[in-house]
């Protein structure tokens, strides 16, 4: 009889396992959700979409995209983090956006490193930065001594207080000793138009949200804030090109999935994203729209974002930036 019960009983063990292990197999079986913290339109919202459509087309499932935007990102991560945790609800986060305001709020309910699970890296959306067309400014050093020539007079423009548009101006003004006053927008499509008129000397933008006002002759690409160059502005040097060695931010974008995600469903989505992103025809796109796409594994992510935090962590309170 202990025979036949101990028979019964490893053939339920494992037939559950058989079950768990199908359930798991069969992901995704539903569509996906991935929120941002942004709106439509913007450089986040291109770059979740259109690898939200490729991840669609890989995983066989609808990904849609949820715009959640306000709070400096808050709304939007918490609506992630307090998602459930079957691997249909993620997060793609602008990791530095978040460090920064985990630095000025931080006694937010949900953090970016502690409430969520890395899936990947999915690349960058740097920041250049911009004056006016009408300006006789063509580079870098022309701009610093336009502005040292009457200090106090010139003010700098970003898409609000706290944002990585501000750190990175705070970052410039500071590094250079200018004297500039701060006027904070409600976004780009806000703060642009006073550059392209002179209310503001200079601001430090998405290439993706610029873009536009570039073409129409309204404003002027000086440098790009990231490592690197841009593939979109091969001829625009970096920051550090062109004698500006302390301000260098790549605007890491990656995918996360809330905490307790199980970790066959984080491999399955990490495996997808790592095959989408290595498609040249993405990468071509997005380039045109500003994005550099580049995957790194969930643990390189981990570490970028835990150095993201601390490095902007020290910015915000080099500059003293406040809640508002």
């Amino acid at each position: 009889m202990k025979a036949i019960y101990a028979y019964a009983k490893s053939v339920a063990l494992a037939g559950g396992l058989a079950m768990a292990f199908t359930a798991n197999a069969a992901y995704p079986e539903k569509p996906i959700e991935v929120i941002i913290s942004f709106p439509p339109a913007g450089a986040t919202d291109a770059l979740a979409r259109a690898v939200g459509q490729r991840l669609s087309d890989n995983l066989g499932q609808t990904v849609v995209v949820q715009n959640r935007p306000g709070a400096g990102g808050a709304i939007g991560l918490a609506a992630a983090a307090r998602a459930q945790t079957d691997g249909y609800n993620l997060y793609l986060a602008a990791t530095t956006n978040q460090a920064i305001a985990a630095a000025i709020y931080p006694k937010q309910e949900v953090s970016l490193l502690k409430d969520f699970v890395p899936i990947g890296q999915v690349g960058f959306a740097p920041h250049a930065l911009v004056v006016p067309a009408s300006l006789p400014i063509k580079s870098v050093g022309e701009l610093l001594a336009y502005l040292k020539e009457k200090p106090g007079t010139y003010n700098f423009a970003s898409q609000g207080t706290g944002t990585l548009s501000h750190l990175e101006s705070e970052l410039f003004v500071a590094g250079n000793q200018l004297d500039m006053m701060h006027i904070p927008y409600k976004g780009s499509a806000q703060a642009l138009p006073d550059v392209a008129n002179g209310s503001s000397a200079m601001m430090f933008d998405s290439v993706t949200g610029s873009m536009p006002m570039v073409q129409a002759g309204k404003i002027r690409y000086l440098a790009v804030a990231s490592t690197s160059r841009v593939s979109l502005l091969p001829d625009v040097p970096t920051l550090a090109e062109a004698g500006v060695k302390n301000v260098v931010a790549d605007n890491v974008f990656g995918l996360f999935a809330p905490k307790g995600v199980p970790t066959e469903v984080v491999a399955t989505l990490s495996t997808a994203l790592e095959a989408v992103l290595a498609d040249p025809g993405l990468k071509a796109s997005l380039a045109k729209q500003g994005s550099e796409v580049s995957y790194a594994a969930p643990q390189a992510l981990g570490a970028t974002i835990a150095e993201e935090h601390r490095y902007w962590a020290g910015v915000v309170k080099t500059a003293d930036i406040k809640p508002q």
